[in-house]
């Protein structure tokens, strides 16, 4: 589907496939959210600006090359995007953090903001915005609009699932915004769930249902 990339590495679906059986129990959803989470950052920052430093090695002197410009900034959607920025910030400890909470209201399907805050100088920085699902996509859209008036200019959404619709309705609102997802499923039902999916991504985190 365009207007998102699939990240096919072999351990990222095999991994997803352990997330997706409701026989995996809330520690392994857990553990594979943080390993998937991993190697998604792996892809999405291969293009990261890149300059040089001397330094020394214990036998030579070097120019060696580092990471450019200012820090990356992580944005996690409350509360299931805590999955991804866990592992992620393993990866890359040195980035900054925002949280976005948002909540889905369970008649209308919109978002509901509730909390706020990010770092300051987003406009200096990439901004990776993570949330395990990408289905109506009403919480990422608003997360990006709410970071967009913070000042960001730079930004990737980076989620484990994604809907058709999602995408779709995700691209119409921020082409300037690329998606990049573990898989895109077949569907969304009725009550706004990704079909096949892997259920409530922030219940079986956390085992609150």
């Amino acid at each position: 589907m365009s207007g998102a990339t699939v990240i096919a590495h072999p351990l990222v679906q095999h991994k997803l496939t352990h997330m997706r059986r409701k026989t995996t129990p809330t520690q392994d959803f857990r553990r594979l959210l943080r390993e998937i989470s991993l190697l998604l950052c792996y892809e999405v920052t291969r293009d990261l600006k890149m300059t040089t430093q001397t330094i020394d090695t214990p036998v030579a002197e070097m120019e060696a090359p580092v990471l450019a410009g200012k820090k990356l900034c992580f944005a996690s959607i409350l509360r299931a995007g805590n999955g991804l920025l866990e592992g992620m910030l393993e990866l890359i400890p040195s980035a900054r953090v925002a949280h976005i909470g948002l909540y889905r209201d369970p008649k209308t399907l919109e978002a509901v903001e509730y909390y706020f805050k990010a770092p300051q100088e987003l406009d200096e920085r990439l901004v990776i915005v993570v949330d395990p699902m990408l289905a109506t996509a009403n919480s990422a859209i608003s997360a990006v609009e709410r970071l967009k008036k913070r000042g960001a200019k730079n930004m990737v959404f980076v989620c484990l699932l994604a809907a058709p619709e999602g995408v779709a309705r995700f691209n119409e609102a921020h082409p300037d915004v690329p998606i990049y997802t573990a898989a895109i499923d077949e569907k969304l039902n009725e009550k706004g769930y990704i079909i096949p999916g892997l259920g409530d991504a922030g219940d079986r985190m956390y085992g609150t249902k």
